[in-house]
């Protein structure tokens, strides 16, 4: 293909994922981001310019969100961007999985759109070691804690020993501990300060609903999506179902709406084609601007 006519499908297809994105729009009388990245620096940066580009705003705002995860840090500063330009709503769409970190941003959400093909995960932050590497910071806590045990009482093998000197140190275990103590107290906050913020009465007893019960509903689902032996996986995708009937967490069901679900798969599989036909792994698209790297 000539490089003239790979240009222009290239931008025919943008083109065409732009018109897509505007039909969703319309259909959930909203502005729309699309978020394909893990949650981690430059992204905040670049979505702050995307969402300050978007020109006659409306009052909500959708994301639709796919990544593996990332830094805690980030996600936080990306939910403060879109809190800052649509205070009265910002709603997740997740077509198919937004794991760790991604599970906490789309907690910040005052609803959840997903089908039976979605999942989030345990909220298990990546946090950079000291050989620079990103690890899943409750992994590296669980597994330093099953060695101290041992240690103390003294079953711990002399090559394990060394291992726990080699790989462990108290400063990174307190970074560890912080990122784990930071994503729990935003997923609590999130979810107390938007996501249930119209509970108003109980489901069964039809009681009102106070300070204390939306905290303590908070809470429980943030322990739940914390507790690693519950998943026994970082990476254990967590189906709607699952959010709906273990965590008894609200989710609106996408898939049973026709006319959205047709746009919504519409739109991600094109994008899904055009990602793999370019080899990128990142894209980042409002109805203003594109990007794909």
């Amino acid at each position: 293909m000539e490089i003239d006519e790979l240009t222009h499908t290239t931008k025919y297809v943008e083109s065409e994922l732009t018109r897509r994105l505007k039909s969703i729009e319309e259909e959930l009388d909203c502005d729309v981001i699309t978020c394909i990245h893990p949650i981690s620096q430059p992204m905040d940066d670049l979505i702050r310019d995307y969402i300050e580009d978007i020109q006659d705003k409306r009052k909500k705002l959708l994301v639709i969100i796919e990544t593996n995860g990332g830094s805690i840090e980030t996600a936080e500063r990306i939910a403060d961007v879109f809190r800052y330009h649509y205070p009265d709503e910002v709603n997740f769409l997740v077509p198919n999985y937004a794991m760790s970190a991604g599970t906490v941003l789309v907690m910040s959400g005052d609803n959840i759109y997903m089908d039976y093909y979605s999942i989030l995960g345990p909220i298990d932050p990546q946090v950079r070691n000291r050989d620079g590497q990103f690890v899943p910071a409750l992994g590296y806590l669980e597994k330093y804690d099953e060695l101290m045990k041992r240690s103390s009482k003294g079953s711990l093998l002399s090559a394990e020993l060394a291992f726990l000197i080699q790989k462990f140190d108290p400063a990174q275990i307190h970074r560890f501990e912080q990122a784990r103590d930071h994503s729990v107290d935003l997923l609590k906050k999130w979810l107390v300060q938007y996501k249930f913020k119209n509970w108003a009465v109980t489901e069964t007893s039809r009681k009102p609903v106070s300070g204390k019960m939306r905290e303590a509903r908070a809470s429980g689902i943030a322990k739940k999506l914390n507790d690693t032996k519950r998943w026994r996986s970082h990476g254990r995708g967590l189906s709607m179902d699952v959010l709906k009937g273990d965590l008894n967490l609200l989710i609106e069901n996408f898939g049973a709406n026709p006319e959205l679900n047709r746009k919504v798969r519409s739109y991600y599989r094109l994008l899904q084609d055009h990602m793999t036909g370019i080899g990128v792994t990142v894209a980042l698209q409002t109805r203003e601007r594109f990007v794909a790297m």
